[in-house]
């Protein structure tokens, strides 16, 4: 499993609930282009509609070969996510609910095909923050204890 994007902020800005893969519906092209540059995932976002569909928003991938694409390629349509109908409708639900979001995690490449792992997030408060800051110094400081012992 090889990781091509990841949204480090994610874990940081938000409280990760529950996590599911996806498949994504892509382009020949965009899944080269995927594999030799990546995407930004940060300013990306998943909606759930009505229909019962998921779509990632907000993705911006350029061509592969940028003179060799046809001419409405637009690189930020939005591009549909393939989920069970079942984990779709519970999505809904827990979408619907306040304050739950659902967002891009993770891309990575999962016996050829290209996945998204997709996370079940709830914002986190200013105190919740400094506490996650707070445990990392002291997870670092004891990490560097045990390498000055070891």
């Amino acid at each position: 499993m090889a990781v091509l994007a990841e949204n480090r902020k994610l874990k940081f800005e938000y409280e990760i609930l529950e996590t599911f893969e996806a498949g994504i519906e892509l382009l020949g092209f965009e899944v080269k282009s995927l594999r030799q540059k990546g995407v930004n995932l940060a300013a990306t976002y998943v909606l759930i509609t009505e229909k019962a569909e998921a779509f990632w928003i907000g993705a911006k991938i350029l061509p592969y070969q940028p003179n060799n694409i046809y001419v409405e390629y637009n690189p930020q349509r939005d591009r549909k996510l393939l989920l069970k109908k079942k984990e779709i409708n519970y999505l809904l639900g827990k979408t619907q609910e306040k304050s739950l979001t659902l967002m891009p995690f993770m891309l990575y490449t999962k016996r050829g095909f290209i996945k998204m792992e997709l996370a079940l997030v709830r914002g986190k408060k200013k105190h919740d923050k400094r506490e996650s800051i707070k445990k990392r110094e002291v997870d670092r400081k004891i990490k560097s204890e045990m390498k000055s012992r070891g």
